[in-house]
């Protein structure tokens, strides 16, 4: 038993090493993103730039233009008028009108559908995915990322932050340099600040797209718990009644 117990937790912690290898590998260090869900403010500003800056590209195939209107305290005219740019009717899902073959020409392959980006990858490593682009002429984008190296995508909000350049390292045993840090050569429309609530924005509404449900599930969870401290006040009266004549 003692053996099987150890070769048990050997293999545990196998697992953890190479999960901890991964994610060293694609990036490492993350950003806290800080958003709210509760920010209907933020969500409303991240459906516009998403919108405008992403899904040009990235299709949210499991979500729906109404329920976004429903979620997000917007009319059907304000989606239809702010939101949507493909000519799809209010109740159908967020897709792109980019051609797949061209996309794939342009960029190796479709752009992925973003709908569940925030459960696999999560809210933090989206927003620093966001502010981690660089300038790099040997990629065929122009560009690169600190945390998701050679992705085969440009800064869609490279207006707004603007252009970025990586800090090398010194060439390590093998030759390879690394991206220390990353400095800002040349201004955007938005201040350092600005981009950081952008950049947060997009990641508050990605996070409510991958899972829209958590937004009424937080507003009950308060009506819950009061409801389950009324019923244990409850069953404690009870309790005392049933055993107020036992000696």
């Amino acid at each position: 038993m003692t053996k099987k117990l150890t070769s048990r937790l050997a293999v545990f912690a196998g697992t953890l090493l190479l999960a901890f290898s991964a994610f060293a590998s694609g990036g490492g260090n993350t950003l806290q993103a800080g958003n709210d869900l509760t920010d209907q403010a933020s969500l409303q500003r991240g459906a516009q730039l998403y919108m405008n800056y992403c899904s040009g590209c990235h299709s949210l195939k499991y979500m729906r233009y109404s329920r976004i209107a429903e979620d997000l305290g917007l009319s059907e005219q304000e989606v239809m008028d702010n939101l949507n740019f493909t000519g799809a009717k209010f109740g159908e899902q967020v897709k792109v009108s980019m051609p797949h073959d061209p996309a794939s020409k342009w960029f190796g392959k479709m752009p992925p559908d973003l709908s569940l980006i925030a459960r696999v990858r999560g809210s933090d490593w989206i927003y620093t995915y966001l502010k981690s682009f660089y300038l790099d002429e040997s990629r065929p984008l122009g560009w690169n990322n600190k945390l998701f190296p050679n992705a085969s995508m440009p800064n869609p909000l490279w207006q707004l932050q603007g252009l970025q350049h990586a800090e090398m390292s010194e060439p390590d045993a093998i030759g390879e340099r690394h991206v220390e840090a990353l400095k800002v050569t040349q201004p955007g429309t938005q201040t350092p600040v600005q981009f950081d609530q952008t950049a947060r924005d997009i990641t508050n509404f990605l996070e409510y797209v991958g899972e829209p449900a958590a937004l009424k599930r937080q507003s009950m969870g308060v009506w819950v718990i009061l409801f389950l401290v009324a019923l244990t006040f409850l069953a404690f009266l009870l309790k005392q009644e049933y055993w107020k004549d036992v000696h």
